[in-house]
């Protein structure tokens, strides 16, 4: 069994790992001055990052192709038929229904399409559950039941520094948005779960704020000193990140994973100063064959 996302899911895989378990990942592509570049094959996300503070003119981003979808299905059906392909919400982006169509030109393999209702780290950790349990040898139905149960579990939200990216790209009302910048209030802003959107959770007039708001979120999610595995991660912040990552460890008995660095196509709708966590309950994990 083979597993296919794209790079929206900011997958906590090394290369050597996604090649143990034969995960393949289809770069989405990003915008910029008038040139395209595919992520992790023409720019490294440090770069995008530099370029991005400098920029005149805010990005853009597309989703994969039916055809770049295709091709891969039908090479990878060569070695083995049954492939998993896990995207990034439906409700933030056109992946998922890419990738159903593409599946169908594709009889020769069985694609099955799982939608994350949720992005980055997040979904990345429903890409991760998939390769592992494939590996281990779970079938098919016992997979797509762990990702849908981690993806119950999981709590995805992030605050930022400044609006415009957000503004820019429809993320938000344009109006509350302008209204934030206005006020110099920081959001924290959610994945909410049936319709995989964007909703706002709460804001902070500081980001110190904002980010002691963003632990306050997450305990009426898990409760007081829950413990958690908790994912970090930040666009062009460490700082900003080590700053939640502080934040949260003090409030809960955390399992980190390495802070990560997110997906340009995420950073070029949200800025360089966005800081994210996705959190659930640790036990969900301890299913997950090699999960730690």
């Amino acid at each position: 069994m083979q597993i296919v996302t794209d790079s929206g899911t900011d997958v906590l895989l090394t290369p050597d790992e996604c090649q143990a378990l034969n995960v393949h990942i289809v770069p989405l592509v990003v915008t910029m001055g008038g040139q395209s570049y595919r992520e992790g094959v023409d720019i490294t996300r440090d770069a995008f990052y530099r370029q991005l503070e400098v920029a005149t003119e805010l990005p853009l981003t597309s989703q994969p192709s039916v055809g770049a979808l295709e091709t891969l299905y039908r090479e990878l059906a060569q070695d083995d038929p049954d492939i998993i392909s896990v995207h990034m919400s439906s409700g933030l982006s056109g992946t998922v229904r890419t990738a159903q169509a593409a599946a169908t030109l594709v009889p020769e393999a069985n694609v099955t399409v799982i939608d994350t209702l949720t992005l980055s780290i997040g979904a990345g950790w429903q890409v991760e559950a998939a390769a592992r349990a494939a590996a281990a040898g779970w079938p098919l139905e016992r997979i797509v039941a762990l990702c849908k149960k981690i993806r119950s579990a999981t709590n995805s939200q992030f605050t930022l520094r400044e609006l415009r990216y957000l503004i820019h790209g429809g993320r938000i009302s344009h109006i509350k948005g302008l209204l934030a910048q206005l006020l110099n209030i920081k959001p924290i802003i959610g994945v909410e779960q049936v319709g995989g959107t964007y909703e706002q959770r709460g804001q902070a007039r500081s980001f110190s704020g904002a980010l002691n708001k963003f632990v306050e979120l997450m305990e009426r999610v898990h409760g007081v000193g829950a413990r958690l595995r908790v994912s970090v991660a930040h666009s062009s912040d460490p700082e900003g990140g080590e700053m939640l990552r502080e934040a949260i460890a003090r409030r809960f008995r955390c399992e980190f994973t390495p802070p990560t660095q997110l997906s340009l196509v995420l950073g070029a709708h949200t800025g360089p100063t966005m800081v994210a966590a996705a959190s659930a309950p640790a036990s969900v994990w301890d299913e997950v064959p090699g999960g730690r």
